[in-house]
């Protein structure tokens, strides 16, 4: 017992020692198991249409190329008649415009080689972000294009305006105290993955506005993405998404490419991305820390990008849109078969990912 007593004493003397020369506590880096960070793939997607019966039809498809913020893409057409290549929103896109007649069976889309590598915000103190004055000051254009509100013609889905949201984030933003863009926007990720549940909602085949979303206290990865560009637009952090597929392996070992969501913040700092940092608002890990740590600024191989919002009405609507046709013949019936494929996966690096003492990140 008297040991036990002497061994606390001397563990208490030794750290009060520590404390009052001013010495840091030194931490071990923390170390994630490792996980392929380069890979390459071949994926096939759009849609296949049929037409039956007798009669014409009208059949419009805008399809978006494929790209990455590290790697190499490659594609052609499935279907190399009726397209134009043109702009939609600050995108580049296929667009299908096909007058047909009576039975006929088409495939719409894209077939794309890939090759790609983890992206990363190395330092996670923000030292380079600007402040979100300086972002308002030397970038008014994003700012501005950046932190408005978004809708269609009957819902408004990003909404900085929302009392509730506007309350949620000024709390966040106090508490913080700061005005770095990074820091801000990653205590604003922190509440977000404390307080709303990633849930898919395979039943409910549309997009959530971002005051249902906080409301319910669940949504799926649009939801989560709304909600999360909502409370960085109240504080006037330019943010804004991105939509595409996440590749994932089912039970069976077969990789798979699901519609995907996640959303970019403006800080300001220069890098590939032009001071935008992408963040994966859709994780489920063990704890708040480890979401921050492989999520917050960083961007996985499996992140396949087709389009990135411009801010715009017309972005959001185009973007909740895909393939529209029109029959003129009651006998015409038209169906869509949407499709994504992938082909020849392969994993070429893998490593684990560090973070130091120093809050710095970095594979090895």
């Amino acid at each position: 017992m008297t040991k036990n007593i002497w061994c606390f004493v001397i563990a208490f003397i030794l750290i009060f020692i520590v404390l009052i020369s001013g010495c840091e506590m030194i931490y071990p880096p923390t170390t994630y198991e490792e996980t392929p960070i380069r890979i390459s793939y071949e994926i096939s997607y759009g849609y296949r249409v049929n037409s039956t019966g007798v009669g014409s039809y009208e059949i419009t498809y805008w399809c978006d190329i494929p790209e990455t913020i590290l790697g190499i893409t490659s594609y052609n057409l499935l279907y190399t008649q009726d397209y134009q290549v043109k702009t939609l929103a600050n995108n580049t896109v296929i667009h299908w415009n096909i007058s047909g007649k009576d039975e006929k069976t088409v495939e719409l889309g894209i077939n794309a080689s890939i090759e790609a590598t983890n992206y990363l915000v190395a330092d996670l103190n923000g030292n380079d972000a600007l402040t979100i004055a300086e972002i308002t000051e030397s970038y008014p254009e994003i700012s501005k294009q950046y932190t408005r509100q978004q809708a269609n013609e009957t819902i408004c889905f990003i909404d900085p305006y929302d009392p509730d949201i506007r309350q949620i984030a000024h709390a966040v933003f106090l508490h913080e105290n700061t005005n770095n863009s990074f820091l801000v926007a990653k205590s604003l990720f922190s509440w977000l993955k404390q307080n709303i549940q990633y849930q898919v909602h395979p039943n409910e085949r549309v997009v959530r506005p971002a005051a249902v979303t906080l409301q319910n206290k669940q949504g799926d990865c649009d939801d989560l993405s709304f909600l999360y560009i909502s409370l960085c637009r109240t504080l006037d952090i330019p943010a804004r998404f991105i939509r595409g597929y996440l590749l994932s392996e089912n039970s069976n070992g077969a990789m798979l490419a699901t519609p995907h969501a996640w959303v970019e913040v403006f800080v300001g700092n220069a890098g590939i991305l032009s001071g935008w940092i992408p963040i994966e608002c859709a994780c489920c890990s063990t704890s708040i820390e480890t979401d921050i740590n492989q999520n917050f600024g960083i961007e996985s191989a499996f992140h396949l990008r087709l389009f990135t919002d411009d801010g715009s009405n017309e972005s959001l609507e185009s973007s909740l849109t895909g393939i529209s046709y029109v029959t003129h013949q009651q006998g015409t019936t038209i169906t869509l078969e949407s499709f994504a494929e992938i082909h020849n996966y392969q994993e070429l690096e893998s490593r684990k990912l560090i973070i130091t003492e120093k809050n710095i990140r970095y594979y090895e």
